[in-house]
């Protein structure tokens, strides 16, 4: 078998498998290190074996099987943890049948692995980064990029955490109701990164990364039930479905990326967007102060209600984020404020707004910067200008599809300067 088609199906079993995998064996190990070491084992052995033996029907409990028989050795090895050695080894099959574990267990293992890698031993940044890493399957550079911080800076933050929870011993458990809320800040940041990166991937071929939106929308379900009186946990679930809901409409026939006011509305998702409102109404029924998620859940719901562009409440989404600016303070939030008020108030003064962000650190290489920049120039006919800002964001963006989108704009953006049309 071609190893070009190995290594595709293999990309596409882990992205939707690996934390499954890392759960299971992090549950059986008790070691993360030593699980995530495990999980690429494996993946290495069907890199060798595939090619000549062929891809298995269920690759997933392929993956999973070769890589609990390589911690039962693992463990034989290092002579530890010999009761439990000995329940895997009365549990694990010798034959060559790969079977699908149970599915209750694997949704218990992933949520306690995120509950783990959220443990107040480890400060907010770690928690975060290491549940990315562990349970969203994203790269180090991927999480480095979603942080806005040098991937380094990321791999050392990643390392130390799994050395913590190993120092400290922690427990691989879903924690009691009255230990919920040190972790669930961190939990719900979590399930919110892997959607966004899902959501606009931030590199490679495709823009959109649906495994990933899944197994977020899949995780802030299962919160929302383990939290039920949490507002910012239905919060961040209206969020998600709301915005998972234009997914079909993001991309066009060929998956080029198709921007909001763009969008075919009738192509949106009704019962995600039922769902989303649903939950947004739960969580503003539980609190009189919106946190973050229910902020943005709420701005989401005004794009939703809309049935075109023209019939949306700009005025009430430039409110919301600046409300938004003052109980959770950023520059990406910022940004977003500016591009509502271009569509409230026009271009003039959101790009001032826009202009007060170019000398923040944490934006010096954010693409979108200089994107709502590009789309500001634009809209007040200064199209030399407008081409260089769209040239910067293509040049910082490494999404593929991103980056097509940009370099077309800015191409349109240097005919419109050659050629400009008469007032």
């Amino acid at each position: 078998m071609d190893t070009t088609e190995v290594r595709r199906v293999l990309d596409a079993v882990w992205r939707i498998d690996s934390a499954r995998i890392t759960a299971s064996l992090v549950r059986w190990t008790r070691d993360l290190d030593l699980a995530e070491e495990l999980a690429q084992e494996a993946l290495i052995t069907a890199l060798e074996q595939w090619p000549v033996s062929g891809i298995p029907t269920k690759p997933g409990a392929w993956l999973q099987t070769v890589a609990k028989r390589r911690a039962i050795d693992e463990l034989r090895r290092r002579r530890r943890l010999e009761r439990k050695l000995d329940e895997l080894g009365r549990d694990t099959p010798t034959h060559t049948e790969f079977e699908e574990p149970d599915v209750d267990d694997i949704t218990d293992d992933v949520l306690r692995l995120v509950f783990t890698a959220c443990h107040p031993v480890l400060s907010t940044d770690k928690r975060v980064a290491l549940t990315l890493r562990v349970l969203g399957g994203l790269t180090t550079a991927e999480i480095a990029r979603a942080f806005l911080v040098p991937e380094p800076t990321m791999a050392q933050r990643i390392s130390r955490a799994k050395k913590t929870l190993t120092r400290e011993h922690v427990r691989f458990e879903v924690p009691a109701a009255s230990d919920l809320a040190p972790r669930l800040s961190s939990v719900l940041e979590v399930v919110y990164l892997i959607f966004n990166e899902g959501y606009a991937a931030t590199s490679g071929e495709e823009w959109i990364r649906t495994d990933l939106c899944s197994e977020a929308l899949r995780l802030g379900r299962m919160i929302a039930e383990l939290a039920p009186t949490e507002p910012e946990v239905h919060g961040l679930v209206a969020l998600l479905e709301l915005q998972a809901s234009r997914t079909r409409a993001r991309t066009g026939p060929d998956g080029e990326p198709v921007l909001l006011l763009d969008q075919d509305r009738t192509r949106w998702d009704r019962l995600l967007i039922r769902r989303g409102l649903t939950a947004l109404d739960r969580a503003l029924t539980l609190t009189d102060t919106p946190g973050p998620y229910t902020l943005q859940a709420a701005i989401a719901a005004c794009h939703a209600r809309a049935t075109t562009p023209d019939d949306t409440d700009w005025h009430r989404i430039a409110h919301l984020y600046a409300t938004l600016a003052r109980v959770h303070p950023s520059p990406v939030v910022e940004l977003n404020r500016a591009v509502a008020v271009s569509m409230a108030d026009g271009p003039a003064p959101a790009l001032d707004l826009v202009d007060r962000l170019r000398d923040e650190p944490a934006l010096a290489r954010y693409h979108l910067l200089p994107s709502v920049r590009g789309d500001l120039l634009t809209k007040l006919g200064r199209h030399t200008e407008a081409h260089r800002e769209f040239t910067r964001a293509a040049e910082l963006t490494r999404n593929a599809r991103e980056r097509a989108l940009l370099e077309r704009r800015a191409r349109a953006a240097a005919a419109h300067a050659e050629h400009p049309h008469p007032e």
